[in-house]
């Protein structure tokens, strides 16, 4: 459905220790984020794609639900006003106004059709191959109610002292079943993978070691099982490349 203008790498490693902390290190081939829709007729076959991706250990799979078609008579029992503004926010920096779904945005730089697997393939071929992106360790660790974000002092093209990346703590629920009663998809049962729930900004990284320890009480919605970390060139309003990325076990 469009809206506007249109309707190997490196491996992650979630390590679970004898102390019960859960710590995400080395770094994925892809980021992979999915705008998708409970009221959209095009968005079913884009959301098996993202859940056969979900538990790969070479991508961070996200589903992010928009609200912009509950008028059709199904309001999105997932959807966050915060998810289809970072959708525009990235057809505003492209400058395309492509605002879409299902629509795949691939490493914060390029954009498919979310169920295209032969053009997301190719979209995280083209964005890999740039210096820098997802060239930050991100080491995140969860130890009861901590949440710890550990950054290397590392140079990196997208950002420097005076353009920063911004850190993003994401709250992800694994799997979601939702009975789809009325709408385009009436009568179906869909079953959403790595669903962000919550969302929070850290800070910023310009290059130099830093370390992040906030609360997952406060933070992380009791109902996400993961936690995913984005650093990401750019700002909340201007996304621009992601440097770097992980995912842990919140519970």
């Amino acid at each position: 459905m469009v809206f506007g203008k249109a309707c190997g790498g490196l491996l992650l490693a979630i390590v679970s220790l004898a102390s019960g902390a859960a710590v995400a290190t080395e770094r994925p081939r892809a980021v992979l984020e999915l705008f998708t829709s409970q009221g959209c007729s095009s968005c079913p076959p884009a959301d098996r794609y993202l859940a056969d991706l979900a538990d790969r250990p070479d991508v961070i799979a996200l589903t992010f639900a928009v609200d912009y078609w509950d008028y059709l008579g199904w309001r999105d029992t997932l959807a966050n006003p915060f998810h289809a503004k970072r959708q525009k926010a990235y057809a505003y920096v492209r400058g395309d106004r492509q605002v879409y779904t299902p629509q795949m945005i691939v490493n914060g730089m390029g954009h498919a059709i979310g169920s295209d697997r032969v053009a997301v393939e190719r979209s995280v071929t083209q964005t890999t191959g740039h210096v820098g992106v997802l060239a930050v360790p991100v080491n995140v660790s969860v130890n009861g109610d901590s949440v710890t974000v550990r950054l290397p002092e590392q140079t990196n093209p997208f950002v420097g002292p005076d353009n920063p990346a911004t850190v993003t703590l994401l709250g992800v629920s694994s799997r979601q079943p939702v009975d789809i009663s009325r709408g385009e998809n009436r009568g179906q049962t869909v079953t959403y993978r790595n669903v962000v729930r919550a969302h929070a900004s850290l800070g910023e990284w310009s290059g130099a070691a830093r370390t992040f320890t906030v609360s997952k009480r406060d933070l992380v919605g009791a109902e996400c099982e993961r936690v995913v970390v984005l650093i990401q060139a750019g700002t909340m309003r201007r996304p621009g490349a992601i440097i770097g990325a992980a995912m842990a076990q919140a519970q």
